[in-house]
């Protein structure tokens, strides 16, 4: 009696497999495959723009950025330069 449920499941299993083997391999299976191709496409080649946009504003940023530093790092020298003249008018 087991043994017959076994076999039955088996045969359920390969017949059931077999069928979807046949639909997955469908002209519209793969009409549907290849509209979801398309459009997974058109969707990588959106977020590359806006990965290429968000660098770009990146970029900008790091080189104001490094220009503000170069700016406070002259003005600091300057008061440094300034600080040790009055010093040395002093002395």
């Amino acid at each position: 009696m087991k043994l017959n449920g076994k076999i039955g499941l088996f045969v359920m299993g390969t017949l059931f497999g077999s069928a979807g083997l046949k639909l997955l391999a469908s002209k519209d299976a793969r009409k549907l495959y290849t509209h979801v191709t398309a459009a997974t496409l058109r969707c990588k080649k959106e977020v590359m723009r806006n990965v290429d946009e968000v660098q770009a504003a990146c970029a900008d940023i790091l080189a104001d950025a490094k220009q503000i530093n170069t700016e406070r790092e002259r003005a600091e020298e300057a008061c440094y330069v300034e600080d040790s003249a009055e010093e040395a008018e002093q002395a």
